[in-house]
């Protein structure tokens, strides 16, 4: 009996600690599962988590160049405190830029407009005068200036710099294509040429899942702003971001072991094909995590047998050394007949980030049964969707599960037909945080 508690322990020792996790450049990877011991000769389901964590730059020499077009509505609806307010965040972040960074501003109504071409920031006065001279016009052609904005970013596009379009927008897009579908696939072309696009929402009168999806696509951010005086908060928390890329064109391919089945990726968009799994990100900052979170389902195997769980491996472009870079690392398990020991060794940051996707997809469900008018049902499924994420608040000791239940009993206080619209808003924004683990 003494030599099989001392292969126990050695192996558990292995899979706690073992070919976990790797450093390469910029990036930081963990790879953690919620169970590295599971109950043996039992099928059951577990998660594996693959954490990028981007390493903070040594100075502010070390990043990489930026390439931004700022995107501005000035349809008729943006007139007076917006329009004015939008020109003042606009000019505060661009200052906040290099000489080597270069910039483009496009204006938009029905009407598509260059106020800046694609320039590099060596005249900043000559930038911020063609924005003050922004006004209102007429109405929303959404989708164009988008496209344009992309089109002068196109101009000194290249791999080792951060390639970002930022819309702003107040309005519906009434001119031109205007469904949320058409704006996610050009989000997703976009992608493939290393553009993100982020979108910020100004008011109530957006179309919330327009935004959302076309961010999504291109992985870029997205935020709500219900006020004017909040726009130069979300510009500076945009430029911070943009201005700490420590990594694109990150390609995250899974590759599961015999007898290990992968059920599904929570969050993220990622390709499910036999044993394998790819994700695509376009970005990594310093000092924020990233993660892919896989449900898999194991075969049982014997007490005391190691059974590899997966391999991970990541390929980026470095942004400080500009070049490719290369992290792996694997993942086991071990059988017990012990629950207790199953239960003990649970890693709760793991199953932490499992809840929170888990519960995200829940309040998604509720938001879809609002939509159509189920405001009873839809309140239930929030209040239960807070019981789940209290219990497991408990079970883990989780502050950050007991204030998402906290909000989602908020949200089930907020379905009213006269509150919908800003509780909708406020809905989507805070899923796509936790889908794309946007740090604000």
């Amino acid at each position: 009996m003494h030599w099989f508690k001392t292969f126990l322990g050695a192996a558990l020792a292995l899979t706690l600690f073992g070919a976990c996790g790797a450093q390469a450049g910029q990036v930081r990877l963990g790879f953690d599962v919620s169970h590295p011991m599971l109950l043996a000769g039992h099928k059951q389901t577990t998660y594996l988590k693959i954490g990028l964590t981007g390493l903070a730059l040594a100075s502010e020499r070390e990043r990489a160049p930026v390439n931004v077009a700022i995107v501005l509505d000035r349809s008729g609806s943006m007139s007076g405190m917006k329009i004015r307010r939008a020109k003042e965040a606009a000019i505060m972040a661009i200052d906040r830029l290099g000489p080597d960074d270069i910039v483009s501003v496009v204006a938009y109504d029905q009407n598509i407009n260059v106020l800046v071409p694609a320039t590099k920031v060596t005249d900043k006065q000559y930038i911020f005068n063609a924005i003050n001279r922004l006004h209102p016009g007429g109405m929303t052609a959404l989708f164009g200036g988008v496209s344009k904005g992309a089109q002068e970013t196109r101009k000194f596009l290249v791999r080792n710099q951060v390639n970002r379009v930022i819309l702003l927008s107040d309005g519906l897009a009434n001119v031109g294509p205007s469904s949320p579908d058409a704006l996610a696939a050009l989000g997703a072309s976009l992608i493939k040429e290393g553009i993100s696009v982020t979108t910020i929402g100004l008011g109530l009168g957006y179309n919330e899942d327009l935004m959302v999806k076309l961010a999504r696509a291109s992985d870029g951010n997205h935020a709500f702003v219900e006020g004017p005086e909040q726009l130069a908060r979300i510009f500076n928390y945009e430029f911070g971001d943009i201005l700490s890329v420590v990594a694109n064109d990150v390609n995250v391919v899974i590759s599961c072991s015999p007898g290990v089945r992968p059920v599904r990726v929570l969050g993220r968009d990622a390709d499910i094909v036999g044993q394998t799994i790819t994700a695509r990100l376009n970005q990594i900052y310093g000092r924020q995590e990233k993660y892919i979170l896989l449900e898999v389902e194991v075969d049982g195997s014997p007490a005391g047998q190691t059974r590899p769980l997966a391999s991970v491996s990541v390929d980026y472009t470095d942004m400080a050394a500009k070049h490719k870079a290369h992290i792996e690392a694997r993942k086991s398990v071990i059988f017990t007949g012990s629950a207790k020991l199953v239960k003990d060794n649970t890693n709760s940051k793991v199953m932490i980030a499992a809840v929170e996707q888990v519960a995200n997809e829940t309040n998604k469900r509720a938001l879809a049964l609002r939509d159509q008018g189920n405001i009873h049902e839809a309140r239930q499924v929030l209040l239960g969707n807070e019981r789940y994420l209290n219990d497991n608040a408990v079970k883990y000791r989780s502050s950050r599960l007991k204030n998402f239940g906290k909000a989602n009993r908020a949200d089930s206080d907020n379905l009213s037909p006269e509150r919908w619209d800003r509780q909708r808003k406020q809905m989507r924004k805070k899923q796509y945080e936790f889908d794309s683990q946007q740090a604000w």
